[in-house]
């Protein structure tokens, strides 16, 4: 459905207005750290099979919108995820919060988090699909190009042209539930979710119905 296309300067400028974190992959990061324990599918299948399948799916497939699709999710967002749920030492609270997942997450040890989360995004995913017909348009508008009177830049820029996301720092998006992806961004608007500074910022900038339709326009990519 998406093309490939070139982002203009006013997209550019308004990225870098509202992003904290730089936008490179993860390969970017530094390489003098030393290199981590090669994650155990094995274990990771346990792991999803025992504790997150009756949610998420055994193959990371969530049944409904209630949860998220967790299958070929980048593993090293899905392990930033899960740590951002526990609390770390000389925190109050977890980066953030979710009553179910906060609970779950804080019985994983770090070996855990690694090897349910590249067990998950091994698994062949399975889309959803958009379902409001009437906002394609205004949906594809603000993922290809944003709204630049408001200053909020194009959805493409960080989570890319066809939804497939950037490891580690942006999510695949494309088949996700529209219904997990209103949800999410409503959450960062209203200052719920709080572990990204830069999704607070543009979530705040979008109406109630410019979320639905790009949150539904994401469904709907390939």
């Amino acid at each position: 459905m998406a093309r490939a296309f070139a982002l203009s300067a006013s997209t550019l400028t308004m990225l870098l207005a509202v992003t904290t974190a730089p936008i490179t992959p993860a390969a970017a990061e530094e390489t003098s750290k030393p290199a981590a324990a090669k994650a155990d599918i094995t274990k990771g299948g346990a792991i999803a099979q025992a504790v997150c399948g009756a949610c998420h799916g055994p193959d990371g497939n969530a049944t409904g919108p209630t949860f998220p699709k967790l299958a070929g999710q980048h593993a090293g967002y899905l392990a930033k995820e899960l740590h951002n749920f526990k609390v770390v030492a000389g925190a109050a609270e977890p980066a953030r919060y979710n009553a179910i997942m906060n609970g779950y997450a804080a019985a994983l040890s770090d070996s855990d988090i690694q090897n349910v989360s590249a067990y998950y995004a091994g698994q062949a995913y399975k889309p959803a699909t958009a379902k409001i017909k009437a906002s394609v348009d205004l949906g594809q508008k603000i993922w290809r190009g944003g709204v630049a009177e408001r200053g909020v830049p194009a959805c493409a820029a960080c989570h890319g042209p066809t939804g497939a996301g950037i490891p580690v720092q942006y999510p695949r998006l494309a088949g996700q539930w529209g219904e997990y992806n209103e949800a999410q961004l409503t959450a960062f608007k209203g200052g719920v979710r709080k572990n990204n500074a830069a999704m607070t910022t543009i979530a705040s900038r979008l109406s109630e119905g410019e979320i639905k339709a790009v949150a539904d326009y994401a469904a709907g990519l390939r």
